[in-house]
């Protein structure tokens, strides 16, 4: 099985500090924003076993990352990624609700 390095850009890091935020200042829930996170990370870890399982994503909304672009969810969030021979490249981790050509 090939393994996968997972870099995660700075944008995409500045996306799990707000989602981080806005659920402790928003909701008032630290150790809610812990565990989502928490989750966040792990599914980003589990791209260095799986990150070509899932498919290149043709949504306009998506191009702008590279033409051979692949999403996963992570419960409402969504992980925008490329892979460069080993490396999974996580570009942006945004809401599934702001991906508009589904």
């Amino acid at each position: 099985m090939k393994k996968y390095t997972v870099s995660i850009s700075k944008d995409a890091f500045d996306d799990i500090q707000d989602l981080y935020y806005s659920i402790v200042l928003e909701y008032q829930s630290p150790l809610t924003a812990k565990r989502y996170v928490d989750g966040l990370y792990a599914e980003l870890k589990s791209l260095e076993n799986t990150a070509e399982t899932f498919a290149l994503r043709e949504e306009h909304s998506l191009l702008k990352y590279g033409a051979f672009v692949r999403r996963v969810n992570y419960k409402k969030m969504t992980i925008i990624y490329t892979v460069h021979d080993d490396i999974a490249y996580v570009h942006r981790i945004i809401a599934s609700s702001l991906i508009t050509d589904l």
